[in-house]
């Protein structure tokens, strides 16, 4: 293959860090192809698995949203104990060149190699002669530097406008709308139910305000959609926990979209958009109690969602 541009790192969530990077390297040469490196899974779950943080996205939207930011090519990198072993020089020649870099562009605490003893500067002194290496400092919202770790902290305090200041948009949940156990429209209130993997992060337990968007090409009824029609979008009271009214143990993401209870979506791909934190999670003594807040709660996502 030709030359390329090649930007390197995790790219959790695909932040604006994370999208100035891209940014930048296509800015270096626009008609070189942008390659983007990145591994899966996260290091730190094949070195540290009990210290594994919790991922922003799948890959599948990492890979989304690199494309949507500018990479023309995303290689993913298996990370393997022994791709962990290999030296800085070793990752250079297996993984840089067989990319024919013109340009190397990183985040200014890039590290890699066994035990990440290589950084920007050790790739500086390796790639003398054959390409050249950027180095870009963090993005910063306000006076916190922009990362996937503040992210996530965020999302666990359940502040998701926080978390959308760092991202550079609201925070998204994928998944398929599982069959759950009907309550929701019993009450009044039918919810699409998305499981929480164990390795995705999510916004801390309680009630929200955002938004539900069917990804299948399909419409409210499972009809299909004309072509150039855009994914339908709609306003959505979303529950995030386990149902400790009911007695529930698995956590969940149950989305009421506002106003319409004609919707079929099992089995559907949606995404669960997240703009605002409405109140924690909450066990009520009896239904009654539920439903009043219930309520209460579509009332302030209206209200929150500016539709009221």
């Amino acid at each position: 293959m030709g030359s390329s541009i090649v930007v390197i790192g995790n790219f959790d969530g695909v932040h604006p860090g994370h999208r100035a990077v891209l940014a930048e390297a296509r800015r270096r040469d626009p008609e070189l192809p942008l390659v983007v490196v990145t591994f899966w899974p996260h290091p730190v779950s094949v070195l540290r698995p009990e210290a594994a943080p919790l991922l922003l996205t799948s890959l599948e939207a990492r890979i989304e949203h690199l494309s949507a930011a500018g990479a023309d090519r995303v290689e993913v990198i298996d990370f393997t104990p022994e791709f962990a072993s290999w030296t800085p020089a070793e990752f250079v020649e297996r993984v840089l060149m067989p990319l024919a870099p013109k340009v190397v562009v990183v985040g200014e605490n890039f590290r890699f190699g066994h035990r990440a003893v290589g950084n920007l500067d050790t790739l500086r002194e390796l790639a003398a002669g054959r390409f050249e290496v950027d180095g870009l400092p963090l993005v910063k919202f306000r006076d916190e530097d922009t990362c996937s770790t503040r992210i996530r902290e965020a999302l666990a305090a359940g502040d998701v406008e926080h978390a959308a200041e760092h991202l550079g948009r609201p925070f998204c949940f994928r998944g398929v709308v599982s069959h759950g156990d009907r309550r929701g429209r019993e009450l009044g209130f039918p919810t699409a139910n998305l499981p929480v993997p164990a390795n995705l992060a999510c916004p801390a337990d309680g009630v929200y305000a955002g938004f539900l968007t069917r990804r299948d090409g399909l419409d409210g009824r499972g009809e299909q959609l004309a072509e150039g029609a855009p994914s339908p979008r709609w306003p959505a009271a979303i529950s995030v926990g386990t149902n400790p009214t009911f007695g529930g143990l698995s956590r969940r993401v149950e989305s009421y979209v506002l106003d319409r209870d004609d919707l079929e979506l099992y089995d559907a791909p949606v995404t669960v958009e997240f703009v605002a934190r409405i109140r924690g999670q909450v066990k009520f003594d009896g239904i009654a109690g539920l439903i009043e807040q219930m309520h209460t709660d579509v009332a302030d996502c209206r209200r929150l969602l500016g539709l009221s």
